[in-house]
């Protein structure tokens, strides 16, 4: 049933969901106002590779990316074990690679554990604990929070580094312990393409924000990992092409029109 304004419990739910979306107050959608070396850096060539890797295809989206500045004494940012397949998929991360997901947090800052570093415990150590099914949130198991609490591992790493971990992954975030500390990271999520299951960002949905800064700067792999079709797709006819031409007219076309013509003059013999 409904809580009762006077219920104790109704100012414990809303405590917890005020604290939980502040935790998330300073993170900002690709893309982002700053310059289009940071808006592409969760596209960047090494991460692309690394997912291809991981996921063990070529053909890769990155259907996730965001800033997240977090400031000492803003929040309590101490949160229970959970995994985040909670909030990218609506069933659970598959059993083969390729219907898994890759997921970066890459720190601009150094990141010590006064600085609120990740913690985590890795699936071979977290597995004897909570067995496979692996619940969303640890706490609501008796006992596992404390048991993983106990065998946690810190992320703590200098800025430049990346933390790599998939949706199925036990972790936390932590308190900035260190007076006036800051900790500043970009988050960048990846999935295989096709892959419907799992999901973040439409974005297309943040149509007005600055995308010249991504379109005008990334190239034609980075464009592929944001969804754009590849030079060569059947997608691509002299109406779409001229039409997205319009659309980014700073953008470096020259690859779609070479991939156009050439599958033109294929068609021609």
């Amino acid at each position: 049933g409904h809580l009762r304004p006077d219920d104790p419990a109704a100012h414990e739910n809303f405590d917890a969901k005020t604290r939980y979306a502040a935790q998330f107050a300073n993170t900002t959608d690709l893309p982002f106002p700053a310059t289009p070396e940071l808006n592409l850096i969760g596209l960047h060539p090494a991460l692309v590779a690394c997912a291809r890797a991981a996921l063990g295809t070529d053909h890769v989206r990155m259907y996730q990316c965001h800033t997240w500045a977090k400031f000492a004494g803003q929040t309590d940012f101490d949160q229970p074990f959970h995994c985040d397949y909670k909030n990218h998929t609506l069933t659970v991360p598959g059993e083969d690679e390729v219907d898994r997901t890759i997921n970066f947090m890459i720190y601009l800052t150094d990141v010590t554990d006064e600085h609120g570093a990740i913690h985590y415990v890795p699936v071979p150590e977290s597995d004897p604990i909570t067995g496979p099914m692996r619940p969303q949130f640890a706490g609501e198991a008796a006992g596992y929070e404390a048991q993983l609490r106990a065998i946690e591992r810190s992320g703590a790493a200098p800025a430049g580094s990346v933390f790599a971990y998939g949706i199925d992954v036990f972790h936390r975030g932590t308190n900035l312990t260190l007076p006036d500390a800051h900790r500043f990271t970009v988050t960048a999520s990846y999935k295989a393409a096709g892959n419907d299951q799992i999901g973040w960002s439409a974005w297309p949905r943040f149509f007005r924000e600055p995308w010249h800064l991504v379109m005008d700067s990334a190239s034609v792999e980075q464009r592929t990992c944001l969804g754009i079709p590849a030079p060569g797709d059947p997608f691509w006819t002299e109406l779409t092409l001229a039409r997205t031409k319009d659309r980014w007219p700073n953008t470096d076309w020259s690859v779609y029109d070479e991939a156009l013509t050439t599958s033109s003059s294929d068609h021609a013999c």
